[in-house]
């Protein structure tokens, strides 16, 4: 089975200096039909100000994937960790029993576009850790490229959630991939940026496919497509 959410259908906020569009319920934004999906529980799209950002401010027992669109976002966390994130990169960090960190747009003049998401982990209370990876976009052009991972393969960042996530860029009837899934876990297809056909279906920047019992995903037809696809437990 394959569900379809469209854009238009996410949770909005307008702070000002942040922008975000939610996924699944967060904040003020509460809708019970959409708590997440399987062991994915936050996808928000956010546009930051120049200047202004998330101050200091906690997590716990959370694998949290930041991935900029545009711009960058500055990172810094009392682990020690100080990064600037651009597009490109795939940041991870493991809250576990507790982190204190903060997220800045420190540019002048230009807005800051990223995806964060949230994915319940399987093992609490573990040791908070950072990690972060750059993957070109040659490794993603007509392919899904793993960049997360539930264990240590490929150059991807360690997850600790049972969840894989992939990224790959998609432009014309040559540029196509598919992907084997397991009918007993889920699958989560986010579309980015652009307009790609995902089993068939034509999905537009911010839609979402959601595929359940299916065995396998295609992708194919894009126009200047990004897409990000999650292998979730249950």
């Amino acid at each position: 089975m394959i569900t379809l959410r469209r854009s238009a259908e996410r949770g909005y906020a307008d702070h000002g200096w942040l922008k975000s569009y939610h996924s699944f319920s967060f904040a003020d934004y509460y809708d019970p039909a959409h708590m997440g999906f399987g062991n994915l529980r936050v996808i928000n799209e956010d546009r930051v100000a120049a200047g202004r950002g998330f101050g200091t401010h906690g997590h716990r027992d959370m694998e949290i994937v930041s991935y900029v669109l545009d711009g960058a976002l500055a990172h810094q966390d009392n682990m020690g960790n100080g990064e600037s994130i651009v597009p490109g990169d795939v940041q991870r960090m493991s809250a576990g029993t507790g982190v204190m960190h903060s997220e800045f747009n420190h540019a002048p003049d230009r807005t800051t576009h990223f995806l964060q998401i949230w994915l319940l982990p399987h093992t609490r209370g573990i040791k908070p850790s950072y990690e972060q990876k750059h993957f070109d976009a040659a490794s993603k052009r007509g392919q899904l490229k793993l960049v997360a991972a539930r264990v240590p393969r490929e150059d991807a960042v360690l997850i600790h959630a049972d969840a894989n996530l992939y990224a790959g860029l998609f432009d014309g009837a040559q540029e196509r991939a598919g992907l084997d899934l397991d009918p007993k876990r889920l699958a989560y297809v986010h579309v980015v940026r652009g307009a790609v056909d995902i089993n068939g279906q034509r999905l537009q920047a911010g839609d979402a496919a959601m595929l359940d019992g299916e065995t396998q995903l295609m992708i194919e037809n894009g126009d200047q497509a990004e897409v990000l696809v999650f292998d979730l437990a249950r």
